[in-house]
């Protein structure tokens, strides 16, 4: 059984961050460029919410950590790693029932936003609620956190960590009853618009306005969509204020 206090706490880390996700088009100093990442098959639409990227990180025998996108902060009962804004308070409720792996370690990979969390947060709420929602569920074999610090950093990368797939992660979530980050439906890969203004428009049309405010005081302007396969294979961001950078530093030329 593994035990959180003999665990090296910095491997923990490094082998339960989220990995870094590409934009859907190339992006170079802040303009995207013409080249995608490429999708097969079925693509799931979410939308991608603007808020502090955190995670909590479950072992078999229910013992837990939550973190942010960098750092732990804080492990189960009094045991404080590092007191930090608002993820611990949103996430600590929650993180105490969350299903435990029969082996291994299951991360859990949420978006807390609302408050003061981003400059965003305005768009969510008008009184400083927070809320959550879930993105992404990975499995991570412990033996991952016997390699060397940089090997890990590597592993993780380049797709070392195990997440569920569409089907299972809605499963994950029901389980659990935590909402996830609204799908708004799916297409064929070769329906996804491949050119900045095709996207541009794209984005317009399927995501109007966020569907997770947190009371009617935000302003209600979305981040963008996170694309994925249903096997989770192949996932890719477009984010709104990106073609609308794009689009006006390409008319000004």
């Amino acid at each position: 059984m593994i035990n959180l206090d003999a665990l090296d706490l910095n491997a923990l880390n490094s082998a339960t961050k989220y990995p870094s996700i590409p934009t859907f088009h190339e992006i170079d100093r802040g303009t995207l460029l013409d080249n995608t990442v490429a999708f097969s098959g079925e693509v799931v639409l979410t939308e991608k919410v603007d808020g502090t990227n955190a995670r909590v990180a479950v072992l078999p025998d229910g013992d837990y950590v939550i973190g942010s996108r960098e750092d732990l902060l804080h492990a189960r009962g009094d045991r404080v790693i590092s007191p930090k804004d608002s993820i611990v308070p949103a996430l600590r409720p929650l993180a105490g029932r969350l299903t435990p792996p029969a082996t291994g370690i299951r991360v859990y990979f949420f978006e807390v936003y609302g408050a003061k969390l981003t400059k965003a947060s305005k768009q969510y709420t008008g009184s400083q609620a927070v809320g959550f929602r879930l993105f992404d569920v990975a499995v991570v074999d412990a033996s991952v956190l016997e390699r060397p610090r940089p090997e890990i950093s590597s592993w993780r990368e380049n797709g070392g960590q195990q997440f569920l797939a569409e089907g299972d992660l809605a499963l994950a979530a029901a389980e659990n009853q935590i909402e996830l980050t609204p799908r708004l439906g799916s297409l064929a890969a070769d329906q996804v618009p491949s050119d900045l203004a095709g996207m541009q428009d794209f984005l317009a049309t399927r995501l109007p306005s966020t569907r997770v405010a947190l009371d009617g005081g935000g302003g209600g302007r979305p981040e963008g969509l996170v694309l994925r396969t249903v096997d989770r294979s192949v996932i890719a961001k477009a984010r709104v204020e990106d073609y609308a950078r794009t689009m006006q530093r390409l008319a000004a030329r």
